[in-house]
């Protein structure tokens, strides 16, 4: 029985459609990578991606009737119709009828389909119509709701897009099969063009730069120091470099051939254009992802609550399901009845409405935050967001505006020069890697401020990308004459070391220590005041130094020029925003990649107590047990790689904190894994997002606080439900336990049992959109099963003895004391339990008194009041006898009304003593 109840459970708990349109495309691979020896890639495309590594560039274009400049958008709108979107089709909606029979085949539908055959069988006609109609009304209800909680989600999944940058032919040019053997992506005959993904095509030429997601599988065509992360396909940490060219030969694998791409990957640095070889489904990552989705996905944290929830009920139904079986077979000598009436307590104690409360309550939630331009991409982040009680954030754009200026350009003293800002203004022009808000600051600023051409005067040469090792990039530009010039701009210790000399006015000075000091102080002095410092250097390349292509060894012996330094202010709202984010129980720490300085002064500014301010060059020194403790004493962290924040991340949660983390660039991607709950923005780099499992249009910590409200909300009212079904059906059939003992009748007959059960989840059905207790939000919450148990035996037997004092008031006052009136007696503890249930709802929500202090929402109230009316009507209207039931005397009612009462007043009074010794959740 064990085995066939944990199968029970497990079907609803893994509900095929409760989470599913929300999962991202690399969930599907889980929190653990998939290696190379278990992901086998399918034979066909393995030789399809092998042949196209091994081809010729150009052949591969004229294969695919491409060119250099990619395909034309007529030509593409072709192939789209022909070959379909771009997409993984492992989650396709299913067909109404397949999802239908979904929310059929559950084993408490099963069970009630047996026991109206049975009904049939024994020509017991109404209870096989009453039944019957119990399955159809659960599949339909569980149907249509799960049918509107999908459509919600795709709706929601549709306002986030992420987009590749697509080569198109010049207007008039045309799209005919290569016809040279260059592939530069600047080419004066080629355009850019955002394209969704899922518009991709074969044949299309993508370029890429750092923070991409590869949209499809593809073979390089030009590449610059090109970094990939394929740990999601691999489990490969570190990132592989690629080149256009394969230099491993045939016997290589083709997760290891140097010159293709993956769809799923991201670029973790350098540019690159590649031609789309596959799309969909024909891609490496399509066929893996149908063929895990094919398989039995593991358990969440969120389903792992839930899971350990229900064998808290489980463990219940062995005990209680056996002991009715006993009792009423050694007492009415009727083993059969006595089996039947056993599954239906089985019934009884099953929270069988917990898949569409769930998914019912989440869906609610996801579609409120939308309306808060929070969009969720996982329904089950909802209750993590409520759970979180540590947000790990970055400064730019989330404490400040996010609108970067650039304030100031100088010289190595701190002295006003144009010529700082025309290099840093050539540097940003020609780079093609991830253009951040600071290239986009300097690139208005000089556009404002310089009377002149640059970026016709001087001409490309190459590039060295920005790397988050380097923390620096350079172009390299010629005007004509013998010379290149080096132009690097980065971070202002990583630009020094690069660094031998310093300029001022027509000056070159060594760079010694007094130098070296003086430099820092004028940095100091401008970061103090809020200035973010980006340092310029160049260096001059004679004609016998001159190459086609340069590298990062070509950044040495650099003249530091100066300083471009930026502005960016803190938010209004964030200083709000932090108190009510604390007011709730989430604490804030910033983790930047910024300077010490420039940090500690936003931090300030927006009334975060910085303290010490821990560096990223302390955390490498420390293990997990020192960082574990570190991370809690501290607020601030500054100067910190990728790998710093991850490992923060990491330590805050390993503390037992439920951790959030936000982010919007390629150097947060780790962290956004790492997190309980990754948060990013419409605007961040595509893997950011892919990372993420909360989209926020409006970058504001507001908007967060926000979110935190209304998962805890969610929370809320799922928790309501099972603590309200749990404690009520327990107390059900403990009172059934009882009367099995003593009376010579069946208290209620099994289909009285699964009416009422019936009636009370259909009033269930409001509870996604009852209103909350103020308290409730102000502090995280998490599931707690010890507290089910103890809940449920504390509240439980408090209904049981007011259906004790119904049985003792039918009995003696009544007179239903014999086999001849059982469906007097049957009739009047219908009526008292459902009632109860009904009562109970309002009295178990709220820790407050309620009606009074704490009302329900009036989709709740309603329903209760339908229900209730239904509840009674159903032994005094015309089709009692359909229902084995009768019209109860008037004189009932007021014995009803003292025992609803009774029941109110004791529940309330046991409310409060629980609330004081065990906390009300």
């Amino acid at each position: 029985m064990k085995n066939v109840l944990k199968s029970f459970f497990e079907s609803f708990l893994r509900s095929r459609r409760m989470l599913h349109h929300f999962e991202r495309w690399q969930t599907l691979l889980g929190s653990k990578p998939v290696g190379v020896a278990s992901a086998a890639m399918p034979p066909d495309i393995a030789n399809a991606l092998a042949a196209a590594s091994g081809t010729e560039a150009g052949e591969m274009l004229r294969r695919l009737g491409s060119s250099p400049q990619g395909l034309s958008e007529g030509h593409a709108q072709l192939l789209r119709k022909r070959l379909g979107s771009n997409e993984v089709r492992h989650e396709q909606p299913l067909p109404w009828w397949t999802h239908l029979w979904q929310c059929y085949r559950n084993p408490f539908n099963l069970l009630l389909t047996v026991l109206a055959l049975v009904s049939w069988v024994t020509e017991d006609m109404k209870a096989a119509l009453v039944i019957g109609s119990m399955v159809v009304l659960s599949t339909v209800l569980r149907f249509l709701q799960e049918s509107r909680s999908n459509k919600a989600a795709e709706r929601l999944k549709a306002m986030v897009s992420n987009t590749a940058t697509v080569l198109r032919p010049a207007p008039g040019r045309g799209d005919s099969a290569a016809d040279s053997d260059g592939f530069d992506a600047t080419h004066a005959d080629t355009v850019r063009a955002e394209v969704p993904m899922r518009d991709l095509v074969p044949g299309d030429v993508i370029a890429l730069s750092a923070g991409d997601m590869i949209p499809a599988d593809g073979r390089l065509l030009a590449a610059k120091d090109l970094f990939i992360s394929q740990s999601a396909l691999t489990g490969e940490a570190m990132p592989v470099e690629k080149f256009a060219i394969d230099r491993g030969g045939p016997e290589a694998g083709v997760l290891e051939r140097e010159n293709l791409l993956f769809m799923g990957t991201s670029v973790i640095s350098g540019t690159a254009t590649a031609l789309i070889v596959h799309t969909g489904n024909r891609t490496f990552f399509g066929a893996l992802a149908q063929r895990v989705a094919a398989a039995d996905r593991g358990t969440s944290a969120f389903q792992a609550g839930i899971n350990r929830v229900s064998w808290v009920l489980i463990r219940f139904m062995l005990v209680m399901a056996p002991l009715v079986l006993v009792i009423n077979g050694v007492a009415k000598g009727d083993w059969w009845e006595a089996a039947l009436f056993a599954l239906s307590i089985a019934v009884g104690l099953t929270p069988e409405m917990l898949p569409m409360i769930v998914t019912a309550t989440l869906a609610k939630g996801a579609v409120v935050m939308s309306r808060q331009k929070v969009i969720v991409k996982r329904l089950e982040a909802i209750h993590n967001f409520g759970a979180m009680d540590v947000l790990c954030t970055d400064k730019t754009g989330t404490l400040t505006q996010d609108r970067i200026a650039l304030e100031r350009h100088t010289n190595a003293w701190g002295e006003g020069s144009d010529h700082v800002l025309q290099l840093a203004y050539l540097n940003s022009f020609h780079q093609t890697g991830l253009k951040n808000l600071l290239d986009k600051a300097v690139l208005s600023h000089a556009e404002m401020q310089l009377e002149t051409r640059l970026q016709t005067a001087w001409r490309k040469i190459d590039e060295v990308p920005f790397d988050f090792s380097r923390r620096r990039m350079s172009v390299v530009v010629g005007n004509g004459g013998s010379e290149h010039l080096l132009i690097c701009k980065g971070a202002l210790e990583e630009i020094l070391s690069a660094c031998t000399s310093v300029e001022r006015a027509d000056e070159v000075l060594p760079l010694d220590a007094d130098l070296l000091a003086r430099i820092h102080r004028v940095a100091s002095e401008l970061n103090a005041q809020g200035l973010r410092v980006v340092a310029v250097a160049s260096r001059t390349l004679r004609a016998e130094a001159r190459k086609p292509a340069y590298a990062v060894a070509d950044e040495a012996e650099l003249t530091l020029l100066g300083y471009v330094a930026f502005l960016d202010p803190p938010k209004e709202s964030t200083a709000p925003a932090l108190r009510a984010l604390a007011e709730h129980g989430v604490a804030v720490k910033v983790l930047t990649g910024d300077n010490e300085l420039v940090t500690r002064k936003v931090c300030g500014d927006v009334g975060i107590a910085a303290g010490r301010v821990v560096l990223g060059r302390q955390i490498e020194a420390l293990g997990d047990a020192e960082l574990r403790a570190l991370v809690e004493e501290h607020q601030v962290f500054a100067k910190l790689t990728p790998a710093h924040k991850e490992r923060i991340v990491h330590a805050l949660h390993a503390n037992g904190h439920v951790v959030g983390f936000m982010g919007d660039g390629i150097n947060d991607a780790p962290a956004l894994r790492a997190a309980d709950i990754g948060i990013s923005v419409d605007g961040a780099v595509d893997v950011a997002k892919e990372s993420a499992d909360i989209i926020l249009l409006e970058k504001s910590l507001m908007v967060l606080e926000q979110g935190v409200v209304e998962g805890r909300r969610t929370f809320a009212n799922m928790l309501k439900y099972i603590k309200l079904t749990a404690s009520s059906n327990f107390g059900n059939v403990f009172s059934v336990l009882v009367a099995s003992a003593f009376l010579p009748f069946l208290p209620m007959l099994p289909l009285h049992l699964l009416v009422q059960n019936l009636l009370y989840d259909v009033s269930q059905i409001a509870i996604p959109f009852d209103n909350v207790d103020t308290e409730f939000l102000k502090t995280p919450q998490r599931w707690n099963p010890a507290d089910l148990g103890r809940f449920m035996v504390f509240f439980g037997p408090l209904s049981s003895v007011f259906d004790i004092l119904t049985y003792t008031v039918m009995w003696v006052v009544f007179s239903a004391n014999t086999v001849a009136h059982q469906t007097l007696f049957q009739s009047g503890w219908f009526i008292e339990g459902l009632l109860s249930q009904t009562l109970v709802v309002h009295l178990i929500r709220t820790r407050k008194i309620p009606f009074l202090q704490s009302r329900a929402a009036w989709p709740l109230l309603a329903m209760g009041a339908a229900i209730a009316t239904a509840g009674i009507w159903l032994p005094m209207g015309r089709l009692a006898h359909y229902f084995k039931l009768q019209a109860l005397p008037l004189a009932y009612f007021p014995w009803l009304a003292l025992m609803l009462g009774g029941y109110a007043t004791l529940t309330q009074t046991v409310k409060g003593w629980y609330a004081r010794r065990y906390g009300w959740q």
